[in-house]
């Protein structure tokens, strides 16, 4: 009889989150694959745990996936860990399960902490519907394929990125999407925890390059909102923009209102009413 693949969940920042049923599961494994032992290690010397590791990542899942898998058949245990949160999301441990599936051998999860959950449910966002989109590749062909997508996604969007990247992924996102209403979490469950809600654009100018950053951030960008079809026509707006210069608002103030009610867009209100301005005056 074939053993057990564990998917277990681990702490994304404070070991306090690793549940007991977790901490069991690890202690009874026959042993337990890790993407990067030295981090696992930690985890089990906070625990009291001795345990074989065997690493399984990237650039090893091919050639020690079927290792594993035979391990498994021939009866032991395993536990599937990655660096933080659950196993085999965004990580090479979906091919791992895929695998143990496919050979028959059962996979049971290990509930724990997840980025993607965590910063959602932080967020204050409507997260009601979303769409985990990951990372977004350095490949330039991918990513811009990627990037392509992203305006018919009507959901509310999650992306992981890495200090040094973050910069670059939200001016692409900002120049892809225009200006949503986002959340920019960092460091979930740890000291430097934050959580800060700003938009597209106010994130790209603010996160520009400049400085040297830190920690790991997940991206989340609210659902894409329908627009609403102008109310009257063109003329009207800019005609109810003029009544509202004589009563004494600025131009761009009373073009700003006028586009308001009437679903056009500031820009072409201003442009005309200025314009008409210029030939009145």
């Amino acid at each position: 009889m074939s053993g057990t693949l564990y998917v277990v969940g681990t702490p994304i920042g404070n070991l306090g989150d690793l549940s007991p049923r977790a901490a069991a599961c690890l202690a009874e494994a026959d042993f337990i694959a890790a993407e990067d032992t030295r981090v696992t290690v930690k985890l089990l010397n906070h625990l009291n745990i001795k345990k074989p590791l065997v690493s399984y990542h990237e650039h090893n899942r091919r050639e020690r996936g079927p290792d594993i898998v035979a391990r498994l058949l021939a009866g032991e245990s395993c536990a599937l860990v990655t660096d933080a949160g659950m196993p085999a999301i965004s990580d090479p441990g979906q091919d791992l399960v895929n695998e143990c599936h496919e050979a028959g051998v059962p996979v049971a999860a290990v509930p724990g902490p997840s980025a993607i959950i965590t910063a959602l449910a932080v967020s204050g966002l409507n997260v009601a519907r979303f769409s985990f989109e990951g990372f977004l590749t350095g490949n330039k062909p991918k990513r811009r394929e990627h990037l392509a997508q992203l305006p018919a996604e009507k959901k509310t969007m999650v992306f992981y990125e890495a200090p040094h990247k973050l910069a670059a992924t939200l001016r692409d996102l900002a120049d892809t999407l225009g200006d949503r209403r986002c959340a920019i979490v960092k460091e979930l469950t740890k000291i430097h925890e934050s959580v800060e809600r700003t938009t597209l654009f106010a994130a790209a100018g603010k996160y520009n390059g400049s400085e040297k950053l830190k920690g790991e951030y997940v991206i989340i960008i609210e659902e894409k909102t329908e627009e609403k079809a102008p109310a009257g026509s063109l003329s009207e707006a800019v005609k109810e923009a003029g009544r509202l210069v004589q009563e004494g608002f600025s131009s761009s103030e009373a073009a700003k209102r006028a586009a308001k009610s009437s679903g056009y867009k500031k820009g072409e209100i201003y442009k005309l009413l200025t314009e008409g301005e210029s030939r009145d005056g």
